[in-house]
């Protein structure tokens, strides 16, 4: 992320507003204050990242630039919360079998397009899988958070090496998009046979949950999960699919991808704030993983991500890639687990 004087630097107001505003024309600084206010995009600014982002009055502009960046992460964070009731509105025109098509259509043209095999990455080790589609499986309904087809695969060179990949579908513009892919079974050989293994952690949507999301005070931590991992994919897909964290004791920008979040998450008090742990993979490595901890506030019902840190860092010691902690649990004060 660009500091505060980088954006001042590369800030100008644009000749002319493009045909589709970031966040559809709604005023930035309202956002960022937690508020949807639609505008005219007759007073703008076009950020470094070529953007143009539209405000509500001038007075509305000039408090949004005085710390750009953090508004903006903040108008993000927003937008990201409230899109929980806007998804399970748009689900009501859509069902599994819907999901399950848009899922075939991918992995159809992933097949063409690679010989008839699915190529994709392992994010735990960064493997480069080889898999041959064997059919969905089933698809599971989370309510506000979209669909989850389970797709059965088996490796390209061994029929008993077989997957179970979940891929997360979610109705955005008018139609259903995979958000995620994710391994929710992998091949383990174990007294000469192979057997499909549920991977640990499982995707947060595997959590047993009673209640529809957004419809109850209590939020389950499968929620949490969902909060951490949605705000991770959105900061990725903004930097070509790299997850860059600032270290807050070296200073060092990290390059990083998404492999887990931990479970079970915290509760940290009766107050809407919780707690996450995560595990990222060095970008371009194989096992050098940092454990990452998110801090998440439940704001009006919609849960968001408001503190990132580095809990354990990756170091080389006795051949082997471990973790080493920054801190201790104990130092983040009581808490108790989230179910």
């Amino acid at each position: 992320m660009l500091a505060g004087a980088a954006y001042g630097a590369l800030a100008a107001d644009a000749a002319a507003p493009p045909a589709q505003p970031e966040f559809g024309g709604q005023c930035a600084e309202s956002l960022a204050e937690g508020r949807h206010v639609m505008t005219n995009c007759s007073i703008r600014w076009s950020g470094p990242d070529g953007k143009i982002y539209c405000f509500d009055n001038g007075a509305a502009k000039t408090l949004f630039l005085k710390s750009p960046d953090q508004n903006l992460e903040r108008a993000h964070e927003f937008i990201a919360a409230s899109s929980v009731a806007s998804t399970e509105e748009e689900m009501q025109y859509y069902t599994g079998s819907d999901a399950e098509v848009v899922v075939k259509n991918l992995i159809d043209a992933k097949l063409r397009a690679n010989g008839g095999v699915f190529p994709l990455v392992d994010p735990r080790n960064g493997e480069h899988l080889r898999l041959i589609f064997d059919g969905i499986d089933f698809t599971r309904t989370i309510d506000g958070y979209g669909f989850f087809p389970d797709v059965k695969f088996h490796d390209q060179g061994d029929l008993r090496k077989k997957y179970l990949i979940d891929f997360w579908v979610v109705p955005e513009h008018g139609q259903l998009e995979t958000q995620e892919t994710r391994i929710y079974k992998t091949p383990l050989l174990a007294d000469g046979k192979w057997t499909t293994m549920e991977r640990q952690p499982i995707p947060w949507w595997w959590i047993p949950a009673s209640e529809h999301p957004g419809k109850v005070a209590a939020k389950r931590g499968w929620e949490v999960m969902s909060a951490v991992e949605q705000d991770a994919l959105r900061k990725s897909a903004q930097n070509g699919g790299i997850f860059l964290l600032k270290d807050d004791k070296t200073g060092k920008t990290l390059k990083l991808k998404f492999v887990d979040t931990h479970q079970p998450v915290r509760q940290l008090d009766g107050n809407g704030h919780y707690f996450a742990c995560t595990d990222f993979r060095t970008a371009g490595t194989k096992n050098q993983i940092y454990d990452i901890d998110f801090w998440i506030d439940d704001k009006g019902g919609k849960m968001s991500v408001v503190q990132t840190k580095v809990h354990k860092v990756p170091q080389f010691k006795g051949g082997h890639w471990i973790q080493v902690p920054r801190y201790e649990w104990k130092d983040l004060g009581s808490s108790h687990v989230v179910p």
